[in-house]
């Protein structure tokens, strides 16, 4: 006996396929909805415009696809147990064993050695040697027996073994790979369980869940917030690898800075044999250290006696020329 349906009772199982399609046509039309990030600041607005009103930057916004939010960003996160509260007086205290690259210039910078579970920015100019540095810096780690693990974005793993053996830096505990997807860098960590972790740079990290473009506002903010809880959780510290701006900035965000626990800064000139490491912010250290280093075929060395090099440049018995000290963190340098 079949059912009669009244004009205006129509029901959604009356219409399965309309209202389906209709229902998929709704979950696309909202997955799809887009905003304009100012690739400077951050700033998010529904419409584009030519200036942003929070940093004043020209042509500066660019259209990104909105995270999922609701069921589908639940999903996303399910993975993830939240933390249960403690009291503080029951967190036990213990002494920082801080892991050392050998290179004490570097060391010095970051207040004594790396900080288990500690997130770390590097930024600099193009061909300054951010690349040059962190390769070393693991190689001083291997070279004490720690397994490490070095991710890069820009380079394949043919061109990071010719660049280590010409800095003579090969070691069978340098773990290398070119990867930019956040969750294949995420599983290789899991899987290898390093002691440090280098991301060379954040800037090509990418997670296919959002739909905007690699060194995006929201792909560089998602890969950091993931590698923030990795090193976190796990205990293991990552080094981030990031562009500078030309204004001198790292590229990105500022709460780029204000996610990580230290921000160094890789400054001199390209034409230039010197470069200065300096801290900017470090929640392990102080911020008025500063490493010197020298840059030659063989890499970067480490310069132990700063005021021996700026006091070189100085004119011999010039009239009006006087000498000047002046502390950076822990030491006089004339």
């Amino acid at each position: 006996m079949s059912t009669q349906v009244l004009p205006g009772e129509a029901s959604h199982a009356t219409f399965p396929s309309y209202y389906h399609k209709h229902l998929e046509f709704e979950i696309v039309k909202k997955a799809s909805k887009t905003i304009f990030t100012c690739q400077a600041c951050g700033y998010q607005t529904p419409k584009w415009m030519g200036k942003c009103p929070d940093c004043g930057g020209w042509d500066s916004l660019v259209e990104e696809r909105q995270a999922a939010t609701g069921p589908l960003a639940i999903k996303r996160h399910a993975s993830v147990a939240p933390a249960a509260p403690v009291p503080i007086d029951s967190i036990e205290i213990e002494n920082e064993k801080r892991l050392l690259t050998a290179i004490q210039e570097f060391d010095r910078v970051l207040g004594g050695g790396i900080v288990a579970g500690s997130l770390i920015l590097i930024g600099g100019d193009p061909g300054i040697g951010k690349s040059t540095l962190m390769l070393q810096a693991l190689y001083g780690l291997a070279g004490r027996g720690h397994r490490v693990l070095y991710v890069s974005g820009e380079e394949s793993i043919r061109q990071i073994r010719l660049r280590s053996k010409r800095l003579g830096s090969v070691s069978p505990n340098i773990l290398v790979v070119s990867e930019v997807e956040v969750d294949a860098v995420l599983a290789m960590i899991d899987a290898t369980r390093p002691a440090v972790v280098v991301i060379d740079s954040i800037q090509t990290m990418f997670s296919p869940e959002l739909g905007s473009a690699s060194g995006s506002v929201s792909q560089v903010r998602e890969a950091t917030v993931r590698l923030m809880l990795m090193a976190k959780r796990s205990g293991i510290p990552a080094f981030l690898v990031g562009h500078v701006t030309k204004d001198g900035a790292i590229a990105g965000p500022k709460l780029l800075e204000h996610m990580v626990d230290t921000v160094l800064y890789f400054e001199g000139d390209r034409n230039h044999i010197f470069r200065v490491l300096r801290a900017v912010k470090n929640r392990f250290g102080s911020t008025n250290e500063i490493g010197v280093f020298e840059m030659k075929d063989k890499g970067l060395d480490e310069v132990a006696n700063p005021s021996a090099v700026f006091l070189s440049e100085r004119p011999a018995a010039a009239a009006g020329s006087v000498v000047a000290a002046s502390m950076e963190g822990t030491r006089p340098i004339l």
